[in-house]
């Protein structure tokens, strides 16, 4: 696993989650949504995850959890190992590791109030009574940010951004260690985005959480991450220190990311060209680098060969010619 020097909390090891799916009236394929990941999460540590719709993101985000289960490889939660466990021992491992999903209007039942929906896991894993579950509620509002007579209104009556506040307080209520934030600002206005994520900072600080970060906004996770991963097709392209990869990140996709970014300065000239074309099936993915379709320094050896993941200056790189498009590119 790709880590820096701190004391991992969340690591995994080849993992791969493959969806069978049916083609036609009789066939039958899979779906390679992540394929074999190394990850390391420091405990403490915001690390983003970025890449393209497709890429993944959300699905690895998900076996971590043991919210899906994964087809091969194997999970950490500190000394645990989360694809070993079963039963009450999982259950009660997983009570550590939350999620705050992206769009808050559907991630929140309509038919309960703000506050039924932060005491409902205080109500079934803690026991509390219905006084100690309302004291805790408010606690978690305030938390967020939320005075407490919003417990009594239902989501409808409640505008994106306090929704959103409102599912991460739930995610509060039990006191994890690790939240997934599963691109938690992509359905909100601007500035009410700015006020989540501030919030989400706020939150580290204080309750020393470990985050996983997934976007597709560079700048977003430029302010907000530690370190970053750049996914495409199942696999980790670049990993490396978050102003490494995305200010100087080396891999052909991490450039192609970063220079889809507009820029401010119209005369300001572009490093090379866009990223062109589509990211291709997850059902048959290239053989070789998978990133190679769109590659414009793609050569016979990428097709025949799957890159690993190797350490190339600050960062961690999969690419067979990575020093010589470095050389290229400076020159």
């Amino acid at each position: 696993a790709r880590g820096g020097d701190g004391v991992s909390l969340v690591r995994v090891e080849a993992l791969t989650k493959h969806f069978p799916v049916r083609v036609g009236f009789a066939g039958h394929a899979r779906v390679h949504a992540v394929d074999g990941v190394d990850l390391s999460i420091e405990e403490g540590e915001t690390f983003g995850l970025v890449g393209e719709s497709g890429s993944g993101k959300s699905t690895l985000g998900r076996c971590i959890l043991r919210l899906l289960a994964p087809t091969s490889g194997r999970i950490w939660f500190g000394e645990e190992e989360l694809t070993a466990l079963r039963g009450e021992r999982l259950r009660k491992t997983r009570l550590r590791l939350q999620i705050v999903f992206q769009n808050p209007m559907a991630s929140l039942d309509p038919r309960m109030r703000a506050g039924q929906t932060i005491a409902e896991p205080l109500r079934v894993h803690r026991k509390l009574t219905a006084e100690e579950a309302r004291g805790r509620v408010a606690e978690l509002l305030r938390r967020v940010g939320l005075h407490p007579e919003v417990a009594d209104k239902y989501p409808h009556e409640l505008s994106g951004g306090q929704c959103q506040r409102i599912a991460v307080a739930r995610a509060l209520a039990l006191e994890p260690r690790f939240i997934v934030l599963d691109e938690p600002t992509s359905s909100l206005d601007v500035s009410v985005q700015a006020q989540i994520v501030n919030l989400l900072k706020e939150l580290q600080k204080d309750l020393g959480l470990t985050y996983l970060f997934i976007t597709h906004d560079l700048a977003l996770v430029s302010y907000l991450a530690d370190r970053v991963g750049v996914m495409y097709l199942g696999k980790l392209m670049e990993v490396g220190g978050a102003v490494d990869v995305l200010q100087r990140g080396q891999h052909p996709y991490t450039m192609a990311l970063r220079n889809a970014v507009p820029l401010p300065d119209p005369e300001r000239a572009r490093t090379h060209a866009p990223l062109k074309g589509e990211i291709p099936s997850a059902l048959e993915p290239p053989s070789g680098c998978r990133f190679r379709t769109r590659c414009p320094w793609a050569r016979e050896r990428c097709a025949l060969e799957e890159p690993p993941l190797r350490e190339v200056g600050k960062t961690w790189v999969a690419c067979h010619f990575i020093e010589e498009i470095q050389r290229e590119v400076t020159t």
